[in-house]
């Protein structure tokens, strides 16, 4: 089974339920989409890195095999997954503090 697969595409659904039922609506703003192009730039180089150099090795029965360069395409949806759930707490807080 594809563990690592299943759970990225998981958190990713989950990541866009919460942004819907909050409220905050991050996939609606402009900035959101500049924040994750630099955010890419430095997942590329960082994790490109790490993966091309094989610092970093993935079981081939736990992901698709599918990558974007050295890196698999389950490290985006992950990497997507953790900044935009770090990016809705912090909006969260700001909301209860106003």
């Amino acid at each position: 089974m594809k563990e690592y697969t299943l759970l990225a595409a998981l958190s990713v659904v989950l990541s866009v339920y919460l942004d819907r039922r909050s409220g905050i609506r991050l996939l609606s703003r402009g900035e959101y989409y500049v924040f994750l192009v630099v955010i890419l730039g430095f997942k590329l180089l960082v994790n490109g890195y790490l993966t091309g150099a094989q610092i970093v090795q993935y079981n081939p029965r736990d992901f698709l095999g599918v990558r974007i360069g050295s890196i698999p395409v389950e490290d985006f949806l992950f990497g997507f997954s953790m900044i935009m759930l770090g990016v809705l707490a912090w909006e969260y807080v700001k909301r209860r503090e106003r």
